[in-house]
């Protein structure tokens, strides 16, 4: 597993429950495509989960990337393709814990 990891909190905005089911699909295969390179390039998707408890956020996924430069640049490709505009969102990239005490 790669040294680095993107946790991205998401909830859709209240304009997403306005599209229709087709507008719906049409954005998320666009998003999907994004996701697509970035599997291509490396990365591994390991997973999206349900937020429960008390946050903001309704759904996590979580990434490796092989830099934190590569995890930026899925981000910046996602929102160059409007996701920003339909889901409030927090991002978190970590990288992995020196053993060395």
């Amino acid at each position: 597993m790669s040294d680095v990891v993107w946790i991205h909190y998401a909830r859709p905005r209240t304009p997403w429950y306005g599209l229709t089911e087709q507008e719906r699909a049409e954005r998320q295969t666009t998003w999907m495509h994004v996701r697509q390179d970035s599997l291509d390039a490396g990365a591994q998707h390991l997973g999206d989960f349900h937020v429960r408890g008390q946050s903001d956020y309704s759904t996590a996924e979580v990434w490796t990337f092989g830099s934190s430069d590569d995890a930026f640049d899925h981000w910046s490709r996602l929102t160059a393709a409007g996701y920003a505009e339909w889901f409030a969102f927090a991002n978190n990239v970590g990288t992995r814990k020196s053993t060395d005490s």
